[in-house]
């Protein structure tokens, strides 16, 4: 004689699929969140080492006042400025993020 599922049983194991479901879409919605702080993150880092390059490059030929003008241009502040000789090293911040470059006057 074959075995009948009890009423019962299907009763009880009705709401899972919902449950499985919410679980699911949950764990998406947190994963779209992650990837896009880390892409707001990338992103911004991009900005501040790009500000730090073209600050770099513009106090290399014009000093540091031409480095805080770009770095400004740029939505960043000069944080830190030193020559030596012909190379240049900067520190900018923007949004938080420190980047740092360096450039020299000549090849």
């Amino acid at each position: 004689m074959p075995l009948q599922p009890c009423a019962k049983r299907w009763s009880i194991d009705r709401g899972q699929a919902v449950v499985l479901l919410l679980v699911v879409v949950v764990m998406a919605a947190l994963s779209v969140v992650a990837v896009g702080q880390f892409g707001h993150e990338i992103i911004a880092r991009g900005r501040a080492q790009t500000a730090a390059d073209a600050a770099a490059l513009a106090a290399a030929i014009g000093g540091q006042s031409a480095a805080e003008h770009l770095a400004s241009l740029n939505g960043a502040r000069l944080q830190g400025f030193a020559q030596d000789g012909d190379e240049v090293t900067v520190v900018v911040v923007l949004d938080g993020i420190r980047a740092t470059a360096r450039a020299t006057a000549g090849p």
